[in-house]
């Protein structure tokens, strides 16, 4: 079942290109608890599962799975990725070895 879904923006040349999040309620999967999330990269759908020990678990983890593969992608990188209008950042946390990448209100947040 779909919990929500967050937009990010990509921008091409004068065009914004939409690349959705999509987060699903976590679920049992005995004796772990998965939390599955997909992302509308350019170059096709991503799909993950990460697991935990609780939902809880499975869907922190997930949240922070979905802000390691924003701050490391090749779209981050070269500056053509965005989450809101005035602001920098994505809205997700990220694992605390690569929270040097955080920027904006994210830097601030996380």
């Amino acid at each position: 079942m779909l919990i929500l879904t967050h937009n990010l923006y990509l921008r091409k040349k004068n065009e914004d290109r939409k690349i959705e999040i999509r987060i699903f309620k976590p679920e049992f999967l005995g004796p772990a608890w998965g939390c599955r999330y997909e992302i509308d990269w350019p170059e096709g759908t991503q799909v993950m599962m990460p697991n935990g020990m609780d939902a809880l678990q499975a869907l922190s983890l997930a949240l922070k799975m979905i802000g390691a593969d924003i701050y490391t992608s090749a779209y981050h990188r070269e500056g053509s990725l965005r989450a809101f209008e005035t602001e920098e950042g994505y809205g997700f946390p990220v694992p605390n070895n690569i929270r040097d990448l955080l920027v904006g209100i994210d830097k601030m947040s996380f």
